[in-house]
């Protein structure tokens, strides 16, 4: 058993992880995002699977995600970390900075979120008061203090369809309903994982401030740039997790 990381293509080719071998899965809901990397950080074994695909080319509403859960539990993963970019809602949530959300709000529509469709001998329902597995967050607040990285240890995560950004007015509703970061891939990563009995839990990596909670346009080139100075603090925080994995 091991630790899977679904995040973006970046992770995969950051120098601490060696990547030992590819596998190709067929899933009875199709194929996953992308070939599933084996490898290992710090001597530690990992799973990775860009949720984007190699080339970051698949958007996210176009994400099989059934697949790339299902295909994950069937090379025997116990844990999976979500790293997802987001957007900050509230007024603490600074581009570049790090939260282990709490809670989730999905605002999707149109996603394939179960595995519980056809040929069942009853209605299928999962407890999702708690969407997050607490011993994975706390393993990741733990991580991060012993690293002494400062990171946001709750909050509530809204999930839109995207790929569009959302209105200014779209983010204030989402505040008025508590959301404190904004993103499109939490859902229903989260709960297509609960089905499967996987602890999951999310590394959210803010990567700008949401629609009409700063002056300046929101840009790719804003992005890119909090994403690349915020990696290094995310890989520290996974490879403080893997540590004391196993």
């Amino acid at each position: 058993m091991s630790i899977a990381i679904i995040g973006g293509s970046g992770l995969s080719k950051l120098p601490e992880v060696k990547i030992n071998d590819e596998i190709i899965i067929d899933t009875p809901w199709g194929k996953p995002s992308a070939p599933i990397i084996i490898g290992e950080i710090n001597k530690t074994s990992i799973i990775f699977l860009p949720r984007h695909g190699n080339d970051h080319a698949i958007p996210p509403h176009k994400i099989n995600y059934r697949a790339n859960i299902w295909a994950l539990n069937k090379i025997n993963a116990s844990k999976i970390i979500s790293v997802n970019t987001v957007g900050g809602i509230t007024e603490l949530m600074n581009p570049e900075t790090i939260i282990v959300p709490d809670q989730i709000i999905d605002y999707t529509s149109g996603r394939k979120s179960t595995f519980y469709e056809k040929d069942l001998e009853g209605v299928k329902h999962i407890d999702f008061t708690m969407p997050y597995a607490e011993t994975l967050r706390d393993q990741l607040i733990k991580a991060a203090q012993a690293i002494k990285l400062k990171i946001f240890t709750k909050g509530v995560y809204g999930v839109t369809q995207g790929p569009r950004l959302e209105t200014a007015a779209e983010i204030s509703r989402l505040e008025r309903d508590g959301c404190d970061v904004v993103g499109m891939t939490g859902m229903p990563e989260a709960s297509l994982a609960r089905e499967l009995g996987l602890d999951y839990a999310c590394c959210g990596l803010i990567v700008n401030w949401a629609a009409g909670k700063s002056d300046m346009p929101i840009t790719m080139e804003i992005i890119e740039k909090n994403l690349k100075n915020g990696l290094n603090n995310i890989n520290l925080l996974i490879a403080g997790v893997l540590r004391n994995f196993n």
